[in-house]
């Protein structure tokens, strides 16, 4: 029955079915199978061997008897705390009739002996069987069930998924098959697809043999079925997102070798991880701009669906999220909305990517249009969430938050979207056979091969958009001496200028001769981003008024605008511009020479 559905899939998708028919073996299909059953039962007697049985305490969570058995303990308590502070307050005064103490402290001694006798019975006694409340035990046995594989499936499916992509992309390559996977007719789609569903194909089986068994705990435990499907959604957005990321990433990540399978998917791990921690923490919360990648992970959601995951706190704090003032995290139905579709961006994103990626390797990961698309969308996202948090803010530590991740797209972008020595020699030589129909201008902001200092430039904008917007429209009680509306402005007017030097430094190194053109660029544009700051460390040059200049042409040029008055603040851009007009200069003359034909450059001595 198997075969024959995996032989119908093969008229649909041809590339899925090649990849059930080399996993979906007896042997493999019947381990897989056998593993989900062994863990099933491990997990359920695991959790019989809690069986309350004749020696169960009363003061155990299941005692019917535990209730009134505390309540009379807390009465006798009581009882006693007011005796002996009766019998103190006698004890300082002079009474009139000698027997009052006496008939306290024999009061107080039954008492002692009634508590006692209680605490006793208490903590040293048994329930009897018929005074256990079994119907409360199995709904949690049921729960700590389903919240157990519900963990485990999110492990499973992330970590041993991404690990099985990524290694399977790694040996297609290695075996030479892959290219010829990109000479079929296929579609791309059809291909991608194909391997995503079909490579984890033990792991879905693996999981939906536990599926039953998770449904019926869930039901056990009154957990609401909406929940519980809703869990399922998340859960198959998210493998869908890592997915797509694992597969990309063993599109780009051919430098790695043998070593890219545990490093995609012990970063997925580690990212698992950390998010758990975030989410079993009582002091996280949401609307600041790192809930963008908080947001991936599956683990906050599922706090919500299921709060009994993580006992730190009453209420998730997902559900203080707003997104530009509405409150999503107030509704079941917009948290699960915003979720999935914050998914299916993602998803839609990674899978024009892999698209590029996977029919031409040395392409660039995204194209200049859809990098100005994705800096629009980052910034939507970032500001979206932090907003409702910022207009109440007296400080920056939310405006550095989001220029420290817009710093680290940037920087990003500078390597995605600026192309090596060959690519642009193409470019300039046949420009005006391939592009005659555009004008220079379009070229360099749309054009496929053209170098990326200005598409660069226009994502600089796009990210400092918002700040100026911000800026102009914020309250003045926000804003104080050293951080004025004028200092924010200056600070990313220059951290715009550095990053667009850092730009063309690197588009310079990609143009050597050497084959290790990237690992160049990224070294040398990573020393001028950390070193000069150490430097100035080392050498006690701290951010002070005489020392304002140095900073201000530093990574941190925040750091001296404090100090800085408004004529060096001007020199400072000046400077940048003067930097970046000459590099620039430099580069297009560069772009010039390497343009010319083979007789041309023979016949000037080149």
């Amino acid at each position: 029955m198997l075969l024959t559905f995996i032989d119908r899939l093969g008229e649909y998708n041809p590339q899925l079915f090649r990849e059930l028919k080399g996993r979906l073996k007896p042997f493999s299909s019947t381990l897989a199978v056998a593993s989900s059953l062994l863990l099933q039962l491990i997990v359920f007697l695991f959790q019989i061997r809690e069986l309350p049985d004749e020696k169960y305490s009363i003061s155990g969570q299941y005692s019917l008897l535990r209730v009134a058995s505390e309540q009379k303990v807390n009465l006798l308590n009581t009882q006693l705390t007011e005796l002996q502070s009766k019998l103190n307050s006698y004890k300082q005064v002079q009474l009139t009739d000698p027997t009052i103490i006496p008939n306290l402290e024999l009061q107080i001694k039954k008492v002692s002996a009634d508590l006692e006798a209680a605490r006793d019975f208490l903590y040293n006694s048994y329930a009897p069987l018929d005074q256990i409340d079994w119907t409360l035990w199995w709904r949690d046995h049921w729960e700590y069930i389903f919240l157990t594989f519900t963990v485990i499936f999110v492990f499973t499916l992330l970590v041993g998924g991404t690990y099985l992509l990524i290694n399977d992309l790694a040996k297609e390559e290695h075996r030479g098959t892959l290219n010829f996977i990109r000479l079929s007719p296929q579609s791309e789609t059809s291909i991608l697809t194909g391997k995503l569903l079909g490579v984890p194909s033990l792991i879905y089986l693996f999981v939906f043999t536990a599926i039953p068994l998770h449904l019926w705990a869930g039901r056990s435990a009154k957990i609401a079925t909406s929940y519980i499907f809703a869990y399922y959604a998340i859960l198959a957005a998210s493998c869908f997102f890592f997915y797509s990321a694992a597969l990309l990433f063993g599109l780009v990540s051919r430098l790695f070798s043998n070593f890219q399978p545990w490093l995609g998917s012990g970063v997925v791990l580690l990212f698992l991880f950390m998010t758990w921690t975030i989410a079993s923490s009582s002091s996280g919360y949401f609307n600041n701009p790192t809930t963008a990648i908080i947001l991936l992970s599956p683990w906050d959601m599922i706090n919500y669906l299921f709060p009994n995951l993580f006992r730190s706190y009453s209420e998730p704090p997902i559900q203080e999220l707003q997104f530009f003032f509405f409150p999503i995290g107030q509704n079941f139905i917009s948290l699960l909305s915003f979720n999935l579709l914050n998914y299916g961006l993602w998803i839609y994103g990674i899978g024009q990517a892999m698209k590029r990626c996977f029919r031409n390797p040395n392409a660039t990961i995204i194209n200049k249009r859809q990098s100005y698309l994705f800096m629009v969308f980052a910034q939507v996202i970032l500001w979206g969430l932090t907003i409702s948090e910022i207009q109440d803010s007296e400080d920056f530590p939310l405006i550095i938050i989001i220029g420290f991740l817009n710093f680290a797209i940037i920087f990003s972008l500078i390597f995605v979207l600026s192309h090596q020595r060959q690519t642009i020699i193409d470019w300039a030589r046949y420009r005006h056979q391939n592009n005659h129909h555009e004008s220079l201008w379009q070229d360099l902001i749309w054009g496929e091969k053209s170098p990326a200092m200005l598409a660069i430039f226009i994502n600089l904008a796009i990210a400092a958009m918002p700040i100026f917007i911000w800026v102009s429209f914020a309250q003045d009680k926000i804003f104080n001496e050293y951080f004025s509306k004028i200092t924010v402005l200056l600070a990313v007017a220059l951290s715009v200028g550095l990053m667009m030097i850092y730009a063309t430094i690197a588009q310079f190194m990609l143009l050597l001769k050497t084959q290790k053109r990237y690992v160049w660029s990224v070294g040398t544009v990573s020393a001028l981003i950390f070193l000069p700051p150490m430097i100035l460390q080392i050498l006690g040059v701290y951010p002070k008024q005489e020392n304002a200049l140095a900073w201000l042409f530093s990574t941190f040029p925040w750091a001296g605008l404090e100090y800085a008055d408004s004529l060096t603040s001007c020199l400072a851009i000046l400077g940048q511009l003067t930097v970046i007009t000459l590099l620039n200069f430099q580069l297009n003359k560069q772009v010039k020479v390497l343009g010319e034909s083979a007789t041309k450059a023979l016949l000037a001595g080149r």
